[in-house]
Formats: C-alpha cells, structure tokens, sequence
C-alpha cells in the first residue's frame, strides 16, 4: 500500500501562535480517515496541508508522493478532491447544480467559456444521481438546502477521480434528518472499494460514519492519538482531547460521547 500522505514533523506557526505542531501522519491507500477535536484544535489547518492549499511552516509535508514545496501544487490539486465550507463560498450563487460539479473539470468554480465533452456531462450526473441530486439539474446552487448543497460538493469532489478525498465538516449546519442521510452515504462510500483514501473532518462523533478505519485526535494543534479508529476513540483519548471527563458509547459503528457525572 502506497503513501497517499506522508507527514514529517510538520507544524505550522503564524506570528506567536502554532496552529499544527509537529505533527507526524501517514495515510494509505484504502484507508478512511477521521479527524476529530475541539474548536482551534488545527483539523482546517491540517487539511489544507493535506489538500494542497497550505505550506507548512515546518518539517516535511508528501502528498500523493510529491513534496510540498518541490513541485507545483497547481498540478497537484487536480488528483485531490475538496468539499469546504471556504470552497462554497466561491461558487456563483446563479451557478446551476450540473455546472457547479462539471466545473471541477477544469478545477474552477464558475462556468465561462471552457468547453466541456459529453463524457463529463454524463459523469456529472452520474454523480449527483448516486448523491441524490439528479432532479436538481438546473436548479441554482444557491437555491438549494443547506443538505443539498452539501451533496453537491461532494458530487463536485468526486468528479475529477480523484486520489485522495478530503471533507471539511460535511455535517456542519445539517438538521438531525440531513446528517444522518450524510452519514449513511459516506458509509457507503467507505465500503467502495473504488473509492479514493477519505479523510474526513468533523466536530461530532455522532457524525463518524460506520467503515471509517482510521482516526485522529487534535488538541491545540497537537496530536493526542491516532491509528485504527477503535483503538483511538476511547474514553481516555476523547476526555484528553475535550479536556473532559466523557462517557464514551458506541453501537453499530456509530459513537456518542457525554460528559461523565460526577
């Protein structure tokens, strides 16, 4: 299994504050990874390392066997795949949902005057029909619910086949129906074999979808635990990682955490 990412002492320093310190990190092919920590913790900061968008300020970052800062990330970028709250932000608001995915062709967020083939049309709508969003075609994508829009990024990440996926708080915003429909097709994208390495962002346990393998936790830019996600979310590594006390339940492969009583 090759090194999808390979992360060497990496840290990341602005002004007097350290945003990721020292962080070591390996991601393999086949592997679905979780990152959870409180606010601050450094899980943005991380994956814009991990997505291209961001040089560390030190140690050594490879990403899909390539080194940050010898080799040019603009042709780097292209072979990840990115959903962010920061990369919504830059999608026209007249944008149409099959233009909103099919630009990821050509790694833009607005269509101009590029011209696109029929095949990546069709792959477009291949992949909003498996997001459930063939129905949404022509709709803006600033029209949509905020459960839609979190599907289409998605379908827009996945459009370039890309080696490596990264979901920055897919779940953020999400009504208790939403999340849980997220969450079982994320699931279901962990069990593709076919799938790209995944390396999901997230706040909530209860929003860690049943297959990930893998998982991270983040304090103050720090790495409290990492490695096979059963034997990193326990009670001891979440309470260290919170800074309190938790009960820790899982069932099914899904998680929640409360604070333990006194």
């Amino acid at each position: 299994m090759s090194d999808v990412l390979e992360f060497a002492g990496v840290s990341v320093v602005r002004g007097r504050k350290t945003l990721l310190d020292s962080v070591d990190w390996q991601v393999k092919d086949g592997e679905r990874w979780v990152i959870l920590g409180p606010n601050g913790a450094g899980k943005t900061t991380l994956l814009q390392i991990a997505g291209a968008r961001l040089h560390p300020t030190k140690g050594e970052a490879g990403i899909l066997e390539e080194t940050m800062g010898s080799v040019d990330v603009f042709e780097l970028r292209p072979r990840i795949g990115l959903a962010s709250a920061a990369l919504a932000n830059q999608i026209p608001e007249h944008e149409t949902v099959l233009n909103v995915v099919v630009t990821a062709s050509y790694g833009v967020t607005g269509r101009w005057r590029e011209q696109y083939e029929k095949m990546d049309e069709r792959r477009a709508f291949r992949l909003l029909n498996q997001w459930g969003m063939s129905t949404f075609l022509n709709r803006p994508f600033a029209t949509l619910s905020e459960g839609e829009r979190k599907r289409v990024q998605i379908a827009r990440a996945l459009m370039a086949d890309p080696e490596l996926l990264l979901l920055d708080e897919p779940g953020a915003g999400l009504d208790l129906a939403g999340r849980e429909d997220l969450v079982q097709r994320l699931s279901e994208l962990a069990a593709d074999d076919e799938a790209p390495a995944l390396v999901l962002v997230t706040h909530h346990l209860e929003e860690v979808p049943p297959g990930f393998t893998h998982a991270m936790l983040l304090r103050e830019g720090g790495v409290v635990a990492q490695g096979p996600i059963a034997e990193v979310l326990t009670e001891e590594n979440l309470s260290s990682a919170f800074d309190m006390p938790l009960e820790l339940k899982e069932d099914g492969g899904r998680y929640t955490a409360v604070a333990r009583r006194s």
